[in-house]
């Protein structure tokens, strides 16, 4: 697979929380390189691999396939469009922005700013309930187009940062980066077999409260769980205690939410096989679908592997694609073990 073009098509896609689809059929169509059997299920992409057998682990490999995104309210009596967030969006960086309507057809959209020469330096940062979505009509028009409970996503698609071909930014790479990382797995294992069963979820409604993830871990019910996502990249303003380094691999979790043996584990490999790695210690929860894993049923022992990301929550998310390679690398060469189950 090109793993570029992978990243780019699947983040390039739309579909935020309770809309998944878009990018659900693109991950599915992925999937059955692999397996038949695989489908999709309340927004979640789900696929199985070999035969669950006594003594070996089921292991499950998942990361959220929503992105943020906006939801309309209300349209006024002028035409604009008033929103609500759907999932964390940062909303100091809205006003001017431009944004793609889901309505009935895709509308182009501007969120609405004042000029500088009519603003404050002490106007504060509006609330997102506050701001409107211009797409130039009027208010008859727009309502034969649009609804409220119609999505909206920002209007960016994926590009090249540097000449390097590295580093990538776009809005959603958050956690669809993820996605690419378990089918790029899947492609280094292609010609082995791994001496464990195992499940993917690329799971819905992870920006809400790790809906999708809450359900299908119910039907899977694995033994083991490792949860792809993104953390902080250090930037210019911030310091590196607290952030992982882009190009410098994934960052492996250790929290007392997580399996602590696991996490050594995943060091362990990546010591072995030299693949560049980083620890990222949180002292509670993390913030990702692992917090749901870890606690389902009796428990599942569960990891995170975060790809390094800059701008969180923003139309301009930066990755490294190497980081997301070496991703890949650590969760192919864990399953290409043989593990037991222990107590």
């Amino acid at each position: 697979m090109n793993l570029k073009e992978t990243i780019f098509t699947l983040t390039n896609a739309d579909g935020i929380p309770g809309g998944e689809f878009p990018a659900a059929e693109i991950a599915l169509g992925e999937l059955k390189k692999y397996t038949d059997d695989c489908y999709i299920k309340d927004g979640s992409v789900i696929a199985h691999f070999g035969k669950r057998e006594k003594g070996k682990p089921h292991i499950l490999l998942d990361a959220h396939i929503d992105k943020i995104g906006f939801v309309v309210t209300n349209i006024t009596d002028d035409g604009f469009l008033k929103i609500s967030n759907c999932g964390g969006v940062d909303r100091r960086i809205l006003s001017a922005q431009q944004v793609a309507v889901l309505g009935k057809e895709k509308l182009p959209g501007v969120i609405c700013s004042i000029p500088p020469h009519l603003s404050s330096k002490d106007d504060e940062i509006p609330e997102i309930e506050a701001l409107s979505i211009d797409i130039g009509l009027s208010r008859e028009e727009a309502e034969k187009l649009v609804s409220p409970g119609d999505g909206v996503v920002f209007d960016v698609k994926c590009a090249l940062l540097g000449e390097s071909e590295d580093r990538i930014t776009g809005a959603g790479l958050d956690d669809r980066c993820g996605v690419a990382v378990i089918l790029r797995a899947l492609e280094l294992l292609e010609n082995t077999e791994p001496q464990c069963s195992f499940s993917v979820l690329f799971s819905a409604q992870e920006e809400v409260g790790e809906r999708g993830a809450k359900k299908a871990v119910y039907d899977i019910n694995p033994d083991i769980a490792i949860a792809v996502d993104v953390s902080f990249a250090l930037t210019a303003d911030d310091s590196e205690v607290k952030c992982g380094i882009m190009g410098k691999g994934p960052m492996i979790g250790v929290s007392p939410v997580l399996d602590g043996g696991l996490s050594k584990q995943f060091i362990s490999i990546a010591k072995e096989k030299n693949i560049p790695y980083q620890i990222e210690v949180m002292s509670g929860k993390t913030s990702t679908n692992a917090d749901t894993f870890s606690v389902h049923s009796g428990g599942v022992k569960a990891v995170v592997l975060s790809i390094p990301l800059r701008y969180m929550h923003t139309p301009v998310e930066v990755i490294s694609l190497s980081d997301v390679e070496n991703t890949a690398l650590l969760i192919a060469e864990y399953l290409r073990l043989t593990v037991t189950l222990k107590n």
